[in-house]
């Protein structure tokens, strides 16, 4: 048996990336496209639509958009049955919407502890039911869900996020569980610590020369010894997005740099 790259390919597939605008949901998008798929996305403003639009059309890409709320079960069943009419069903489901409230746990209403897991839970529940019975119909199916270290983790502040991305990693396992045998693939990505223009400020060299605290406890638990970039992303996404990944179900790829196997630097 010989390796035959072509395993790879997305040439005629549909991907749905929600919210696909920027950073992370962007360069996962853009990999699928490079990869031969078909990229659709959502934003829930008419501000992030704008800025979806003027970044596909920057970087070459023929996206369909679609102002969608992610937890609005109605709405998403209709951007769904609207995507099947048009461009003939989800191939790939990238479950990227997600927020981050950090906020100190007995200082945290129940409101916002609900609307992190919202968004960071029940949305990705909603998108894959919507796009599940579509699959099946095809015979095929991929659906990433974009997790966290916090998956397997705890930190100080993240309470919601952090029960959200733990219970995202069980509904992966479980959605493998219950439509493997439909020839579904249900898998997660576990970015570390990425370089984006929402954690630059936790980069920036301080006045005297230093590196921020922050970006410092980040170096020293990471082996690789850097932050993470966007990039690093997408050829994970492409291989989980791929018949490359067809016997693999239920995994979370974690892609930090080693953090997550390391205990951190010995003190000198």
């Amino acid at each position: 048996m010989t390796m035959n790259t072509t395993m790879f390919s997305l040439e005629g597939k549909v991907a749905l990336v929600t919210g696909g605008v920027y950073g992370i949901g962007f360069a996962i998008a853009k990999a699928l496209y490079e990869a031969g798929a078909k990229i659709v996305y959502n934003c829930n403003t008419q501000k992030s639509m704008d800025l979806g639009i003027a970044n596909y059309k920057e970087a070459g890409i023929d996206a369909k958009g679609y102002l969608c709320d992610v937890t609005d079960e109605e709405a998403v069943t209709a951007m769904v049955a609207d995507i099947e009419k048009n461009l003939g069903g989800v191939d790939i489901l990238v479950n990227n919407a997600g927020i981050i409230k950090r906020i100190p746990m007995t200082e945290m209403e129940a409101a916002d502890f609900r609307k992190v897991v919202d968004i960071d839970l029940i949305a990705p529940f909603i998108c894959a039911k919507a796009v599940i019975p579509g699959m099946i119909k095809k015979g095929h199916g991929k659906i990433i869900n974009i997790c966290s270290m916090m998956s397997e983790l705890g930190r100080e502040t993240v309470s919601a996020y952090a029960a959200a991305k733990g219970g995202l990693k069980m509904l992966t396992r479980n959605i493998c569980s219950e439509y493997g045998e439909a020839n579904i693939q249900c898998n997660g990505i576990g970015p570390g610590y990425i370089a984006t223009p929402q954690t630059a400020p936790l980069r920036e060299i301080q006045p005297d020369g230093s590196r921020h605290p922050f970006d410092q406890f980040i170096i020293a638990k990471t082996p690789a010894g850097r932050w993470g970039t966007p990039e690093d992303l997408m050829g994970p996404a492409v291989f989980l997005a791929s018949d490359a990944s067809n016997f693999v179900n239920g995994h979370v790829l974690y892609v930090d740099g080693g953090i997550l196997a390391y205990i951190g630097k010995q003190p000198q």
